[in-house]
């Protein structure tokens, strides 16, 4: 007979250490044809990263992402972003790019105010049109504006940003400290549904809710918080790496068992995007976060189906059967053999 239930875990994660300095670099520069050039040693794993520093480059500069160029991540030439891990690179290199691109436009406004004769407050970009606010004839768009700044007035605008950590070093006396800058809190539901003639367990759905702070890509953000949930249904219900004398019994992936798409549940993701107000752009990260409380919310869920606990993951079909036979055994005592009783 198959049992339905539900389990609720949540959990917590810190981005940017603190207790070793954490830091991203950046050189920005307003470019021919009105394009902007952001050179950093970012590295793209396959997240999406480059998509959201174009964004958010985009929006600083008051042009289109499609106007970003990324430049080479060869350190030798450009600054150094450092490593492409932690759910540190959007707060790291985003804010980076960010404080790099405020630097450029600030310039960029200043120079456009003497050129127009107007203050450099009331200079306007966006989509690659620059305007003076209150004015109708001051308007042009950013490519023919770098050009005049460029060819008549001999300036190039360009920007460099820094973002690091607070370093909090530790307490020498009891070695307390802060060992990151920012945390990221979250919840989930997992509904499960177990079979305990087999002890096959399915999830049917998790709901997972998540402190991301500001939002640069809300698709790719979700993206990676489904990711989290597939890689964590792995990890509760079935991945188990295996040695013996120190050799692997599981070599390949016909012993050493993935979640395929039928293992995958309906994943909601509830995004909370209260700014993180010790950065420039108030954003988070998520890349590893959301992993954290899904194997608990599973087996919290597999209890409240049919009321075993389950302490060792992955929580196997053979696993849960033999949770369910103790379980049934020690619930009939009276059912146990009188022979076998009495000797």
């Amino acid at each position: 007979m198959k049992h339905r239930g539900r389990g609720v875990a949540c959990g917590w994660y810190g981005i940017a250490r603190t207790a070793a300095m954490d830091r991203a670099a950046v050189w920005v520069e307003l470019d021919d044809g009105g394009t902007v050039k952001i050179a950093t040693g970012v590295t793209e794993i396959g997240e999406g990263v480059l998509t959201g520093l174009c964004q958010i480059a985009a929006q600083e500069m008051g042009v289109r992402p499609e106007d970003i160029v990324l430049g080479d991540n060869d350190t030798a030439r450009v600054p150094e972003a450092a490593h492409a891990g932690a759910t540190r690179m959007t707060y790291m290199i985003g804010n980076a790019v960010a404080l790099g691109c405020r630097e450029a436009f600030g310039r960029f406004r200043t120079a456009m105010g003497a050129y127009w004769g107007v203050s450099a407050e009331s200079v306007r970009a966006f989509a690659g049109q620059v305007w003076a606010e209150g004015s109708a004839s001051k308007r042009m768009s950013m490519e023919h504006a770098v050009h005049v700044l460029k060819k008549e007035r001999g300036i190039v605008i360009v920007g460099s940003g820094l973002f690091t950590s607070a370093h909090t070093a530790l307490n020498p006396e009891n070695g307390e400290a802060t060992p990151w800058q920012s945390y990221v809190f979250g919840a989930q539901v997992a509904e499960v549904e177990v079979d305990d003639d087999t002890g096959e367990v399915q999830v049917l759905g998790v709901w997972a809710a998540h402190d991301v702070g500001r939002v640069v890509n809300p698709q790719q953000v979700e993206g990676q918080i489904e990711g989290s949930v597939v890689m964590a249904v792995g990890h509760a219900l079935m991945e188990e790496y295996v040695q013996h004398n120190g050799t692997t019994t599981t070599p390949g992936f016909a012993k050493y068992i993935l979640p395929t798409a039928l293992d995958i549940p309906h994943v909601t993701s509830v995004l909370l995007t209260e700014p993180d107000p010790k950065t420039p752009l108030g954003v988070k990260g998520i890349g590893e976060p959301a992993i954290t409380p899904t194997a608990a919310a599973i087996i919290n869920a597999i209890y409240d189906a049919v009321g075993v606990r389950m302490t060792r993951l992955p929580a196997t079909p053979e696993r849960v059967m033999e949770a369910l036979v103790d379980r049934r055994s020690a619930k009939q005592p009276d059912e146990v053999p009188v022979a076998e009783a009495i000797s």
